[in-house]
């Protein structure tokens, strides 16, 4: 059974800067991409930024020059450096995994994560 377990978040004025991460856990699994996707007030959940295993990134034009995200792949783990938050910055942030185990490919996702960007 393959779980992902968000960390970071909280509470921070304009400006300001947070960080979030993401561990997968379990056995037998191969991760591909992995990413972070953000839902605010309504029920869309937009991407904010990926990373395959090769290293390659996609952000958001919205959050492009100010949010960073890496992955660790020894450890399973990828990472939301999250700098000059705006108060639109102001979402559930969620972890997601496109990973296979038992031969089946699909997207996993975290529990989620409150961000609160305060102007």
């Amino acid at each position: 059974q393959v779980q992902l377990v968000e960390s970071g978040g909280g509470l921070v004025q304009a400006g300001g800067s947070l960080s979030l991460s993401c561990a997968a856990s379990g056995s037998g699994f191969r991760i591909h991409a992995m990413g972070w996707y953000r839902q605010g007030p309504g029920p869309q959940r937009d991407l904010v930024a990926i990373v395959t295993t090769d290293g390659t990134t996609n952000y958001a034009d919205s959050v492009k020059g100010r949010f960073t995200i890496s992955r660790d792949n020894a450890k399973n783990t990828v990472y939301l450096q999250m700098n000059s938050l705006k108060p639109e910055d102001t979402a559930v942030y969620y972890c997601n995994t496109l990973l296979t185990v038992q031969a089946m490919t699909r997207h996993y996702w975290g529990q989620g994560t409150q961000v609160t960007v305060s102007s």
